[in-house]
């Protein structure tokens, strides 16, 4: 692609970007379609990305259900555990999940924090998703919400791959622009999620949410 071509499909892939975050703050997405889902007290979320916990609090508030809040960053897992601990249906973890174990450098940027831009701050632990899902005998999750700064490309193709996308019934999810390829990264995404869930909302690379085709 020679240099006209490009500069020109990366601004225009910025202004689609800028609309789709005007539409999303617009629609009061945050408010609404975040946390309007078929959820009580028996179903099982697992928050992917806690940053400080405000999500998991909402999602309990509103259903008082079962939470999995995953927050690998040691500052803000120490936070989430002080606030949520007289709280015995959210369970926080230090952890990632991801498509293998494995300790690696994140680098801190407050809820932007990630382990594939920027500077190594902080080694953190991933484990592998399925490994986590069998070990805690794990049959179905209700609701997955996955905001960890570029590292869904790989946890979705793993849970795709090990086939246990089947036994989600709704995943909310940010995709992430500064990742290598994203953008065809993320429709080769589409089409394994595509076999098992349908989309019921879209802001491409700032919110979506996939449902079970078993749930229509």
């Amino acid at each position: 692609m020679n240099v006209i071509k490009r500069l020109f499909r990366e601004n225009r892939e910025k202004r689609e970007y800028r609309k789709m975050i005007d539409a999303w703050f617009a629609d009061d997405g945050d408010g609404t379609l975040r946390l309007d889902y078929d959820l009580n007290e028996d179903s099982l979320v697992f928050d992917l990305g806690g940053y400080r916990g405000q999500w998991t609090s909402d999602i309990y508030a509103r259903f008082n259900c079962t939470v999995f809040c995953f927050e690998p960053v040691d500052s803000f897992a120490h936070q989430i555990k002080k606030r949520f601990s007289k709280n015995k249906k959210i369970h926080v973890y230090q952890l990632g999940l991801s498509n293998e174990t494995k300790k690696v450098m994140i680098s801190h940027s407050a809820d932007g924090s990630s382990i594939v831009r920027g500077q190594g701050d902080e080694e953190i632990n991933l484990i592998r998703a399925i490994d986590f899902i069998r070990e805690n005998n794990i049959q179905k999750i209700d609701l997955l919400k996955i905001n960890i700064e570029g590292g869904e490309y790989d946890l979705l193709d793993h849970l795709i791959s090990s086939k246990f996308v089947s036994n989600i019934d709704d995943i909310q999810v940010q995709f992430h622009n500064f990742f290598p390829e994203a953008k065809d990264r993320m429709k080769q995404i589409h089409v394994g999620l595509s076999r098992t869930h349908y989309v019921t909302w879209q802001y491409e690379f700032v919110w979506e949410n996939w449902k079970n085709k078993r749930k229509k």
